[in-house]
């Protein structure tokens, strides 16, 4: 765990560097191997957690059906969300103020990526998965272990689990995954949820991945491949709060638009 976090005794460029070094492979350039933009720039390897970690400092992210080889992918354009900059709908705050909803942080992190591997009701047979196959969960249920991978709850006043979403967080920027929902609008309140610990936590950036009309509509907008990874060095070694399991108080949602709403467990 200590090759993945910066303890202040080598330089920013130098932390960079180093995590971009871990895992066994050298990830090529994506603007050299994809110069027309069509996302994938890599095929192989594997998904030990250093290859992973050494993956998304450059921008990469792995995408594939279970019956397929790893396909390492960096899209043009990048869709991204500055916490700083969300904004929830009117609608979604009249939600968050009358619901008797409740988030939580890394609380069930293998029931959120689970019911996010499952398939949603315009996509796929029943009985099939999406691209979050057994080989995915394995890989990020490891590194949420090691505490990197993270997921946000929402939860009803009959503690049932009816939304979430996870992804993985290095240095100054989460690398959004995936997220799902049973109730209506549960997993735009972990969406506000997650923008808001972003915000208190120094996190400054959010990698949305690809564009999507549900995205959108939450606010994020789309950066051209050279920017954002040109943002990543800079992100990457940025002191941010660690989000342990069990660092936080459960947030009700009708405390989301209050000043900092997570409360740290005291």
């Amino acid at each position: 765990m200590s090759n993945f976090a910066n303890d202040g005794h080598i330089t920013p460029e130098a932390f960079v560097q180093h995590i971009k070094s871990l895992g066994r492979y050298n990830f090529p350039e994506p603007a050299t191997v994809d110069p027309d933009g069509m996302g994938i720039v890599a095929i192989g390897g594997d998904l030990a957690s250093e290859t992973l970690i050494s993956a998304y400092a450059q921008g990469l992210f792995p995408w594939f059906n279970d019956d397929e080889p790893i396909a390492w992918w960096c899209p043009e354009p990048r869709c991204v969300m500055q916490p700083t900059d969300y904004q929830p709908s009117k609608s979604l705050r009249k939600q968050a103020n009358s619901a008797r909803w409740q988030l939580t942080l890394n609380q069930a992190f293998n029931d959120v990526i689970h019911a996010c591997s499952l398939p949603r009701s315009d996509g796929l047979p029943e009985g099939e998965h999406t691209w979050i196959h057994a080989e995915m969960i394995e890989a990020y249920s490891e590194l949420h272990a090691q505490g990197f991978a993270h997921s946000i709850e929402v939860w009803n006043d009959k503690e049932q689990l009816i939304g979430g979403l996870y992804g993985l967080k290095i240095g100054g920027i989460y690398f959004g995954e995936s997220m799902f929902h049973i109730a209506s609008n549960a997993s735009k309140l972990a969406f506000w949820g997650l923008m808001r610990l972003c915000e208190q936590s120094n996190v400054a950036l959010v990698d949305c991945q690809l564009p999507n009309d549900h995205l959108m509509s939450l606010g994020a907008i789309t950066l051209r491949r050279s920017e954002f990874l040109a943002q990543l060095d800079s992100l990457i070694p940025i002191a941010s709060i660690g989000w342990n399991k069990d660092s936080y108080q459960f947030l009700a949602v009708s405390l989301l638009s209050k000043a900092e709403p997570w409360q740290v467990k005291i």
